[in-house]
């Protein structure tokens, strides 16, 4: 069985980011995105979505084109029509990035296992 997705294809106006979040300039490019993909929470738990576990992978090319493949906590999330586009958004904001691509997948779908200690310590899980 192929793993179902969906590649988030913002409107052309749709890079309101707003202000981008404040990190270490001297880090390496990919730190740098995980630092910004660390300011987006979850609106339902008071988790980071970095912490929380959704976000599966960030590449970066050699163009610094990234290209992050995340999930959601459930394919009924409210946020989903809106979260990757929010995502691509903040990536595109990291000094260094060319351009931001996000793709949500339903495969592996997301469990408690997929969290950080953080994150599990934060929810009294730990």
């Amino acid at each position: 069985m192929s793993a179902r997705h969906v590649v988030f294809q913002p409107q052309a106006d749709s890079n309101d980011g707003g202000d981008a979040p404040v990190v270490n300039s001297d880090a390496p490019l990919e730190e740098r995105i995980i630092e910004a993909l660390k300011t987006i929470y979850d609106p339902e738990i008071p988790l980071n979505i970095y912490e929380l576990g959704l976000i599966y992978n960030v590449n970066v090319d050699q163009d610094n084109k990234v290209f992050v493949t995340m999930t959601l906590t459930t394919p009924g999330c409210p946020v989903a029509g809106s979260m990757p586009g929010q995502v691509e958004r903040t990536v595109k904001s990291v000094e260094g990035v060319s351009d931001a691509e996000v793709e949500l997948v339903w495969d592996p779908p997301w469990t408690i296992d997929r969290m950080s200690d953080e994150a599990r310590l934060t929810l009294g899980m730990l």
